[in-house]
């Protein structure tokens, strides 16, 4: 029994692995017409990496769930579960990053002979991952909140790019390919994943109102943004979530 908990946690691990296969086929296509007039087009398979994500963020909230369950925390559990985290929040997102770029890039003069050193600051956001689940890891005071943005939080706001791009969530597929956003997008997620910024962890102690105002907030803001922004909502409830964790930081998780 003790060993289930381990059990989800690698199954976290075996879907980051999987979307990383899948963000790495992606196969687009740079079509041109039109006076040389370029689209590019985010093919589906992209978009089965970044479900792969999501789904191993559900099992990485149920490994906890279930080592509380059966009583099975551990030291290795712990560090099992950074190890997993680091692929499937943090490779996966820059793999995804990459793609981006790459594609980005290709809609450009002479695009597709880009050299790789422009592409290389992807790979900033999983470095930035790993550093912030060491520190949470010889960090005990983290237990009820958390010091920079969690990396699941940052890993699934990545993947939420391609779908909005995919998708064209309010014609934002040309913000999604422009390679400075991409570059800010990779600054400003690694700087919040090694920060120090007091954020909440999405734990209920109790269900009072008093003490988990900012999560029932946050929770009504994420049904509000889903129905109006559908595969925008991700960035709009993300941004949520680190302000409310700043307006009430000296509430008591």
């Amino acid at each position: 029994m003790k060993q289930i908990p381990n059990l989800f946690t690698l199954l976290n691990l075996v879907f980051g692995c999987i979307a990383i296969i899948f963000i790495l086929q992606t196969g687009e296509s740079i079509v041109s017409v039109n006076d040389n007039l370029v689209y590019q087009q985010l093919p589906e398979k992209i978009t089965w990496g970044c479900i792969c994500i999501g789904i191993a963020a559900v099992i990485d909230f149920l490994d906890g769930f279930v080592a509380r369950l059966f009583n099975a925390t551990s030291e290795m559990g712990k560090q099992l579960d950074s190890l997993a985290d680091v692929v499937s929040f943090g490779v996966a997102p820059g793999m995804i990053l990459f793609q981006l770029l790459r594609i980005s890039f290709a809609g450009q003069d002479n695009g597709l002979d880009v050299s790789i050193a422009w592409l290389l600051p992807a790979f900033i956001f999983p470095a930035a991952g790993a550093y912030r689940l060491a520190r949470f890891n010889i960090d005990a005071s983290q237990q009820y909140g958390f010091k920079g943005v969690p990396i699941p939080a940052a890993g699934l706001m990545v993947a939420s790019l391609p779908f909005i791009a995919f998708y064209n969530s309010f014609d934002l597929i040309n913000v999604i390919f422009n390679k400075w956003f991409l570059y800010a997008v990779i600054l400003l997620m690694s700087w919040l994943m090694v920060s120090t910024l007091p954020l909440m962890a999405l734990k209920f102690k109790d269900f009072s109102i008093k003490n988990n105002l900012p999560k029932f907030i946050l929770l009504g803001i994420a049904v509000v943004a889903a129905i109006i922004f559908k595969w925008a909502a991700f960035p709009v409830v993300f941004i949520a979530y680190v302000v409310l964790s700043l307006a009430f930081k000296n509430q008591k998780a």
